[in-house]
């Protein structure tokens, strides 16, 4: 049989496809563009027929049509591996669970302990030796519907392809139904503009980076704004390894700074494992031979990241305690994102030739009410813990640098009062001083 006879053997419209869910099933959307729209919506038209249905998820910007269609979950139960904006809104509404992980085990998740019924993801079309491209799913994807009872896979024409390290598609002969379909463009999503606050944070970090650094820059619009102050710098020949590819790494493809030059491995390649971001960063990456895309145990693996001599992690942070330790994922007991790849490369960035791991925050912020509250903390109160302060490296604020590396409770303190709001410190020494981590010979 050719390739072509057994894709049109296996083309099925939406509706067709989701018959094959029953109640009770463990079902799989792979994560952001991935998502399967068509089948989405198909399966939200059985809602009545069908009951406890769970679905896993991540970074989908939404909407989500089985959570959207059944406020009271007794159909459908969805479930989120890392909360994007829409995800976090579910959570508030009472309608997404959140996973706890680190990405590199995502892959051993499914492996050695999870159950999928049916796997259903966003790929592009076919070619002509008969693969789907994961596009910039790649680094979730192969373990999912490798573990499937039933992969369905929705065609989406405007998804960009990607070159691979491995497990970055999967065969016609894998497949057990395909879906074809309208799709709407994907919408832009337009870079967040530096704020002055972004720009003294590049401003302080700038003096620890060289050229021919590494750079992972993590979730959220921080990391990707001082990427994009990064671009506009003096730096030169930096290369790309990172769970997530933003349009800061375009800004400095763009600007002519990233060559992956010094990689000490991928050497002349920009790794990703999912990319999430403008119509342009998507034409860029798409068939590039330049960039590379590999799954998430590979792109995370903190053995793979201290192989990369000037490796550099940036990520941010909600909140940090006196402790050192780092709330990255909650606000209060609010979820709001996820862990994601931060423990991954703090871990394997401090132990680069080189390397240099930091967490970035504002100093403070404003609530609904105008009201300035300081991110640093005295100790937290039902935050989650992201970041235990024994893996903690650098931390930064617009206030400055400091490094977490090997110091006591009352150098911590010292430290990170030293990065708190001014307006702030005062209570946070009486704070620290009641905590017994405050010597009489600490700076005030």
């Amino acid at each position: 049989m050719s390739i072509f006879t057994e894709y049109r053997n296996k083309l099925r419209t939406p509706e067709e496809a989701v018959r094959v869910v029953k109640s009770g099933d463990w079902i799989d959307y792979t994560t952001s563009l991935g998502m399967p729209v068509l089948l989405d919506q198909a399966l939200a038209k059985r809602r009545d027929e069908l009951f406890d249905v769970k679905i896993r998820g991540n970074l989908i910007s939404g909407p989500i049509e089985v959570a959207e269609c059944d406020p009271s979950q007794e159909h459908f139960i969805y479930n989120s591996w890392h909360c994007s904006t829409y995800e976090r809104n579910l959570c508030d509404r009472g309608l997404c669970y959140f996973i706890p992980m680190v990405f590199h085990n995502n892959s051993a998740y499914y492996k050695h302990f999870l159950d999928v019924n049916v796997a259903m993801m966003s790929v592009t079309p076919m070619d002509k030796h008969g693969f789907f491209n994961f596009s910039t799913s790649t680094g979730v994807c192969a373990q999912i519907l490798r573990k499937a009872d039933i992969v369905i896979l929705e065609i989406n024409p405007n998804l960009p392809k990607l070159y691979g390290g491995y497990d970055e598609c999967i065969h016609i002969s894998e497949v057990d139904y395909i879906v074809e379909g309208e799709h709407e463009p994907f919408p832009e999503l337009p870079a967040p503009v530096p704020t002055e606050t972004d720009r003294r944070i590049a401003a302080n970090l700038i003096p620890y980076m060289c050229d021919g650094i590494t750079l992972q820059l993590g979730i959220g619009s921080l990391p990707n704004a001082v990427g994009q102050l990064i671009a506009q710098s003096d730096l030169k020949d930096l290369g790309m390894h990172t769970e997530l590819c933003s349009d800061a790494y375009l800004e400095m493809h763009n600007a002519g700074k990233l060559t992956n030059k010094y990689k000490t491995i991928n050497r002349g390649k920009s790794v990703l494992g999912v990319a999430i971001g403008s119509r342009s960063l998507y034409e860029w990456i798409d068939e590039n031979p330049s960039v590379a895309a590999y799954p998430l145990e590979y792109v995370n693996s903190p053995t793979v990241i201290e192989q990369i001599d000037n490796m550099v992690s940036i990520n941010s942070c909600i909140s940090v305690d006196l402790f050192g330790q780092v709330s990255s994922e909650t606000s209060g007991m609010r979820q709001i994102s996820g862990t994601g790849g931060q423990l991954d490369f703090l871990i394997g960035a401090s132990a680069s030739r080189g390397g240099k791991a930091f967490i970035c925050m504002s100093s403070t912020f404003c609530d609904k009410n105008g009201n300035r509250h300081s991110r640093v903390l005295p100790h937290f109160n039902g935050e989650i813990i992201t970041s235990p302060r024994s893996q903690v490296y650098y931390l930064a604020t617009e206030y400055g640098v400091v490094n977490m590396e090997g110091r006591s409770t009352w150098e911590r303190a010292e430290l990170l009062i030293s990065l708190a709001h001014p307006d702030f410190r005062e209570d946070l020494i009486c704070a620290a001083e009641q905590q017994r981590i405050w010597r009489r010979s600490n700076k005030r």
